[in-house]
């Protein structure tokens, strides 16, 4: 999955904040919601402009900056 053909950040766009293109839906904002167990179908029910699709991008996206960041993760 490509994200970069679903998502971008433009400074003209909710500040420049990563939306969903053709959107100012927030990537952050469905991450929030499938992080807290929202599932899927409901997200799209939500948000009518969105399709699954942007789901996987959304995922994607947060799978690419989980590897480029060296996130120090605290143990025991």
């Amino acid at each position: 999955m490509d994200w970069r053909l679903y998502i971008a950040a433009d400074p003209a766009i909710v500040h420049g904040t990563a939306c969903f293109n053709g959107t100012r839906i927030p990537v952050s904002v469905v991450l929030d919601k499938l992080a807290y167990g929202e599932m899927p179908e409901r997200i799209l029910e939500q948000y009518a402009s969105l399709r699954q699709e942007h789901i996987l991008a959304a995922l994607a996206y947060a799978a690419d900056l989980a590897r480029e960041r060296a996130n120090e993760i605290p143990t025991g």
